[in-house]
């Protein structure tokens, strides 16, 4: 079977303050702004675009599907965050001992109440 869908191109995370939102993910979380307009903004995060989406009748903010982040190290991330006031949910754990590696995750929230998974696989 041919494979049609080769890779994640762009993530739509609903927003309700699409300023507060786009510091939050700029200035909080390190991303690139792209380009923002009229209730959106676009960031880049390691070649997949973030879509914040402000627009009127879009999903309610806090209730999307989570998203997780790749982290080259989780705890050092999760002390960057906490420097610049990200709100930890849970602070970094492992989730998974695997036998060539352990899964770390951390979880934070957005300005928006919208849950954001940070992990760590790290070889053992």
């Amino acid at each position: 079977m041919a494979r049609e869908l080769i890779s994640v191109l762009q993530i739509a995370i609903p927003v309700k303050d699409i300023e507060r939102a786009s510091t939050f993910y700029r200035d909080k979380l390190g991303l690139q702004l792209l380009m923002n307009g009229p209730n959106m903004a676009f960031l880049d995060c390691g070649g997949i675009r973030i879509y914040l989406d402000a627009n009127p009748g879009t999903v309610e903010a806090g209730k999307n599907s989570m998203i997780y982040f790749r982290a080259a190290n989780v705890e050092r991330a999760h002390s960057a965050f906490k420097e610049r006031g990200v709100t930890v949910h849970q602070p970094p754990h492992v989730i998974a001992s695997l036998p060539d590696r352990d899964v770390w995750l951390m979880w934070v929230r957005d300005s928006e109440e919208n849950l954001l998974g940070v992990m760590e696989e790290r070889r053992k």
